[in-house]
């Protein structure tokens, strides 16, 4: 079944839910920070509800398919460690995405700049770790491009962001009559 037409395309049906997750993930969380009405400590008020998710989410789900499927429980040593290193690297980059903005930064630039670099990231250490097949030079030049335009896609959203939106202007409330 693994090789039917119908399942070949699932896995960008999969991908492309995760482009709007992740899409959504600076968005929700920026609104999560500024919604927890604390300007110092909102942040991290809102990281550990991203923490609960990822509880309810990443641990609960799995285990409930694994449950289900009868999986067995063997955990070789070499899938925890690379298991536990990228769920290090991933929770790491989400409270970095706090800490971008908290120091200020906006978030289609933070997420923008992210989305661009992250991508470059997993290609250099992906071909690091995975050399093509023909070593580096089997490497096609649309490819390079690519990585060149996410970088160049990155720093241009940050050179030309566009400006904050002007303040709201305050609502008067008329005091009502006893």
């Amino acid at each position: 079944m693994e090789g039917n037409a119908a399942n070949s395309s699932v896995w960008m049906v999969y991908a492309l839910m995760t482009v709007v997750s992740w899409g959504l993930y600076g968005i929700c969380l920026h609104q999560g920070q500024t919604g927890m009405g604390d300007p110092v400590n909102g942040r991290y008020k809102a990281f550990l509800f991203v923490g609960i998710a990822y509880f309810l989410i990443a641990i609960l789900g799995p285990l409930i398919l694994l449950l289900a499927k009868g999986a067995d429980w063997s955990l070789p040593a070499a899938g925890l460690r690379w298991s536990l290193a990228a769920g290090s690297v991933g929770a790491l980059g989400a409270f970095c995405v706090l800490l971008a903005f908290g120091a200020k930064g906006h978030p289609a630039v933070v997420m923008s700049i992210i989305f661009a670099g992250a991508p470059i990231v997993n290609a250099v250490v992906a071909f690091a770790m995975h050399p093509p097949a023909g070593g580096f030079k089997a490497i096609r030049w649309p490819f390079v491009v690519g990585v060149l335009l996410a970088a160049v896609g990155g720093m241009l959203v940050t050179m030309y962001k566009p400006g904050a939106a002007p303040p709201k202007p305050a609502v008067e409330v008329a005091p009502q009559p006893d």
